[in-house]
């Protein structure tokens, strides 16, 4: 397993009694990320954490190995619970750093950077605003038992800067930072197309080299030396001056996997339009195409337009998420997509809270749905 992914909310702006708003983890062998954090995130958290204690015995969350927050944009379906799951963390006395990453303008990052004010026609749902009020309230490094680096970045413009709004100072940084103990993956923002700053996120694995083949290093019956050389790289020469290749001793590397995760946006945004294939896009699909007009005034997308998105971006599986609450049954937006992916080969399923995607080493994706009482295939 390269990604297992939980879905805790699926509903857009209004929560339902079946679904509540968004926040997902991504949990990878570096760690762990989370992808927004809508209303009632962290009781969302506890109970996928209990879920899996009790149906799925050696699989859990742990908010220690949480790395990184990344916000898709500032609207508070997406974000409003963050405040207080960083102040539980800090009640439970978590010492790891925390990154948290999301979009802002132009406009709020050159401010910024000039240490001027945030722009007053700014829209509240601006990140830059909402860092402040959080920092505020006593969600700056000072407060907390561990130390939050808080970064917004224009995207369009790969400008990325950290800020401090209880000092409304904001220091410019070289690239968008990463989690600093992370080696095998990374995460990548893609620009979309909302009516406030936003964009999706990536998560991709690094290309791994093959397995190193010990029965073959065996056979030939090589020194623990000799063995550490092939398996580091290094070709190893014979006394009698055979020399060994270090890639006859690996297997096929393993491909690059990619996991991409939209906010609210309008179909084919930029970012994931251009993206060269993914193994799975997890979209918002707000509407049916009945209400396609609303997805178009709005900047939202229906499922059938997150469907010719995956087709855009060569995704091989699309889940579909985010559904307005006029939407009763899933289904119906899943035959919707399925009917525009039926000649593309691209898998599709419908996401249900508390629903997990696996993503394998060999890029097969399997979709794991919550039933309420464990999750079946």
């Amino acid at each position: 397993m390269v990604f297992d992914v939980h879905v805790l909310g699926t509903a857009s702006a209004r929560p339902s009694s079946k679904r509540q708003v968004s926040g997902s983890i991504i949990k990878c062998d570096d760690g762990n990320v989370v992808i927004d954090a809508g209303e009632g995130f962290q009781t969302r958290f506890a109970a996928q954490r209990k879920n899996l204690k009790t149906f799925e015995k050696g699989t859990t969350l742990k908010t220690a190995k949480i790395d990184v927050v990344c916000l898709t944009h500032g609207h508070l379906d997406h974000t409003w619970g963050l405040l207080p799951w960083l102040q539980s963390m800090s009640l439970d006395n978590r010492e790891k750093p925390l990154l948290i990453i999301g979009p802002t303008s132009k406009e709020v990052f050159d401010a910024l950077i000039a240490q001027q004010e945030i722009p007053p026609q700014t829209a509240p749902a601006e990140l830059a605003r909402q860092f402040r009020y959080w920092q505020s309230l006593g969600g700056s490094h000072e407060n907390m038992s561990y130390p939050i680096q808080w970064v917004l970045g224009d995207i369009e413009n790969d400008r990325w800067l950290e800020y401090d709004g209880q000092n409304n100072t904001a220091t410019q940084l070289q690239g968008m930072p990463q989690p600093p103990q992370w080696k095998n993956n990374r995460i990548y923002p893609l620009a979309t197309n909302h009516s406030v700053p936003s964009c999706a996120w990536m998560v991709e694995s690094k290309t791994k080299s093959g397995v190193f083949n010990r029965m073959k290093a065996a056979e030939h019956k090589l020194t623990v030396e000799q063995k550490g050389q092939l398996a580091s790289g290094q070709d190893v020469e014979l006394n009698d001056g055979t020399v060994l290749l270090a890639t006859d001793f690996r297997g096929k590397p393993r491909n690059v996997l990619r996991v991409i995760i939209s906010g609210d946006t309008a179909e084919n945004s930029p970012g994931i339009s251009n993206i060269d294939g993914c193994d799975l896009l997890i979209h918002e699909a707000t509407f049916v195409e009945d209400a396609a007009k609303w997805a178009d005034e709005f900047l939202h997308c229906t499922a059938t337009g997150a469907a010719r998105t995956a087709i855009q971006c060569n995704a091989k599986h699309l889940a579909i998420t985010h559904y307005s609450s006029r939407i009763k049954d899933s289904q119906d937006s899943l035959k919707e997509a399925q009917s525009t992916l039926k000649d593309s080969g691209i898998s599709c399923s419908a996401l249900s809270d508390g629903d997990r995607i696996i993503v394998e080493n060999d890029g097969r994706i399997i979709h794991l749905f919550w039933n309420g009482n464990g999750w079946s295939r």
